[in-house]
C-alpha cells in the first residue's frame, strides 16, 4: 500500500468495520444545536431515582462510522447499563460528511465540542456533576471523544468559548486518535482531505497529550487493522510519561469494532463494558458490584495498565 492510498483505505475501513446493526438511541432527546438546517440531538438516559437536583457523574458517547455513517444508537446498550449503575449516559448525534470524502471532518469535531458545551451549560437541569463528566466513543467517535477531552481549538465559531469542553475521564474503543504524519493529497481517492486536511492533522488528539490530560481507558482488538495495537501502546506511553493514568486492554484475536453488541453474540460488548465498569468504579463514580457476568473465552493481551 503506497502513501497515496493509505489514508483513504483507513477511512473506508473504519466505515465498513464499524457498521453495526442499527439500534435506536435510548433516553430523552434534547436538541443541542441546529447546523446546516438539521437538528442535532443528545439522548439522555437517567438512572433509577434520578432527580434534576442530583449531582451525578455522566458519560457522553460519540458513535463511529468513519465520519460518514453510523448513528447515536451504537452505544444504546452501554447507556442503558451505565444508567442502571447510577450515572447519566448520553449519546450524541453530529453532522456526517458526504461519502465522496472531499472534506476533512472538521464539522464533526465542532459538533462534538458543541454537544459537550450544551451539556455543561445544562448540568443544573440534568442533575450532572460538572466535575465528573467523561467522554467516550468508538473508532471515529473515539477520535471525537478524545478531541473533546484533549484538544485546544477546532471549535464552532458560534460556541461560547468560556465553557471548556475538557472532561474528567476518557473511555475509548479502538479510537482513531491520530492520522498519518503527512496527508496524501494526490489522486482521486484522496479528495476527502483536500479541503481542511492540514488543519485536521494539526488537531489530532495525540498532538495534545499533556500532564493535564484526563485518566483514560482504551479498549481495542489485537488484530485491529484500522487502529494498530502498537500505536495505541505508544499513545499510552506518551500519556504515562506525562504522569497521566492511561490503561489499554487488547482483546486476543479481535479486529475493529469488535465491541458492538451485534458481534459474537455480544461477548465482547459485555467484556468491554465490564472493563468500563471497573474503570469508572476506580474513579469513585459508581459503586457496588457489576451487574454483568464476564463471558467465557475472553482473552486479553497483557494488562497494559
Amino acid at each position: 500500500m503506497n502513501k497515496r492510498t493509505f489514508l483513504p483505505v483507513i477511512i473506508l475501513g473504519v466505515l465498513a468495520a464499524c457498521a453495526a446493526r442499527a439500534e435506536k438511541p435510548v433516553g430523552t432527546p434534547y436538541v443541542y444545536k441546529v447546523a446546516d438546517g438539521k437538528e442535532l440531538k443528545l439522548y439522555v438516559s437517567t438512572p433509577p431515582g434520578w432527580k434534576a437536583t442530583d449531582s451525578r457523574p455522566a458519560i457522553v458517547f460519540f458513535h463511529g462510522g468513519g465520519f460518514v455513517g453510523g448513528n447515536a444508537g451504537q452505544f444504546a446498550g452501554q447507556c442503558t447499563y451505565l444508567a442502571s449503575r447510577g450515572m447519566l449516559a448520553i449519546s450524541a448525534e453530529y453532522r456526517l460528511l458526504s461519502k465522496n470524502r472531499e472534506k476533512a471532518p472538521l464539522v464533526c469535531n465542532q459538533d462534538a465540542k458543541s454537544a459537550m458545551r450544551w451539556i455543561k451549560t445544562h448540568v443544573g437541569e440534568l442533575g450532572i456533576d460538572r466535575k465528573r463528566i467523561a467522554a467516550g466513543g468508538g473508532s471515529a467517535g473515539g477520535h471525537l471523544a478524545a478531541f473533546v477531552g484533549l484538544v485546544d481549538g477546532g471549535d464552532d465559531p458560534a460556541d461560547d468559548f468560556s465553557i471548556s469542553t475538557k472532561v474528567a475521564a476518557l473511555v475509548l474503543f479502538n479510537p482513531a486518535i491520530a492520522w498519518p504524519a503527512k496527508l496524501p493529497i494526490e489522486g482521486r481517492d484522496s479528495k476527502m482531505f483536500q479541503d481542511g486536511g492540514e488543519e485536521f492533522l494539526k488537531l489530532a488528539p495525540s498532538n495534545f497529550v499533556s500532564h493535564s490530560s484526563p485518566p483514560t481507558l482504551i479498549l481495542s482488538g489485537e488484530r485491529d487493522p484500522i487502529v494498530p495495537m502498537a500505536f495505541l501502546q505508544g499513545f499510552r506511553r506518551r500519556m504515562q510519561e506525562d504522569g497521566v493514568r492511561c490503561e489499554t486492554v487488547f482483546y486476543k484475536g479481535q479486529g475493529h469494532a469488535f465491541f458492538n453488541r451485534d458481534r459474537d453474540n455480544g461477548r465482547y460488548y459485555t467484556a468491554t463494558l465490564l472493563e468500563v465498569d471497573r474503570f469508572l468504579s476506580s474513579l469513585g463514580w459508581i459503586s457496588g458490584p457489576a451487574t454483568l457476568k464476564m463471558p467465557e473465552g475472553v482473552l486479553t493481551i497483557g494488562d497494559g495498565r
